[in-house]
């Protein structure tokens, strides 16, 4: 009766007389400034508040395929500027090369017609 008197005032022994187990305390657990960044986070999450503005997947896929996007109309612009570009350069040089050529051929009519000219004048 004695044992039974000791086990119940002391509640950390267990009916066979043992001492109950603890666990060990988890002194991250038991830290205060956790625990209230822990509140904060649960009190913003329930509000909707995205505190570390962190994307969700689909949002980084979504503006990922854009920045895609952009990224190959600014090339084919580029590349229809330059195509643009070379044309007219194209188009001028052309034209410069038909101005000379119609210089060479009207030299040539003056020598064909002063020649002519000159034989009309001396007659053989």
């Amino acid at each position: 009766m004695v044992l039974k008197n000791k086990m119940n005032s002391n509640p950390n022994l267990s009916e066979e007389g043992l001492i109950k187990p603890k666990k060990p305390p988890n002194p991250v657990r038991e830290n205060s400034e956790r625990q209230n960044l822990h509140k904060e986070l649960l009190f913003n999450k329930k509000i909707g508040k995205n505190v570390l503005d962190q994307k969700s997947e689909l949002q980084k896929a979504m503006e990922k395929q854009k920045s895609n996007l952009a990224k190959k109309q600014l090339e084919k612009k580029s590349v229809t500027e330059i195509s643009e570009l070379q044309r007219k350069i194209s188009n001028l040089g052309g034209k410069h090369n038909m101005e000379k050529n119609d210089e060479d051929k009207g030299v040539n009519k003056e020598f064909v017609n002063v020649k002519m000219t000159l034989r009309n004048t001396n007659p053989k």
